[in-house]
């Protein structure tokens, strides 16, 4: 017997443009700005930014957003300095920045 749900097999969009324009959606849960607590934080070097977008995917708090002229942009709000975006840029264009400099 075949299961529905094991048969349907998602598609992602095939084109750029069909994505969400970020990686989160409003759920109610992240209330506050954030706490203070962050270290470093990134800075996107948006010169030699090739959006190629692994950044704004990998991102565990959606806080890397895509603008309306295509570049991207940080919530420092919500961004909790954990370095991963600028860990997975295969371009180097993302540093982590001391926090206050």
């Amino acid at each position: 017997m075949n299961h529905p749900v094991r048969n349907t097999a998602y598609r992602p969009p095939s084109r750029l443009e069909d994505y969400p324009v970020g990686t989160a959606f409003p759920s109610g849960h992240l209330v506050d700005i954030n706490a203070a607590w962050r270290s470093e934080r990134p800075v996107i070097d948006t010169e030699r930014c090739t959006n190629c977008l692994v950044c704004w995917l990998l991102c565990p708090d959606g806080v890397i957003r895509r603008t309306g002229d295509g570049g991207l942009e940080i919530d420092y709000d919500y961004c909790k300095g954990c370095g991963i975006c600028a860990r997975e840029c295969r371009f180097d264009v993302i540093h982590m920045q001391k926090e206050g400099s």
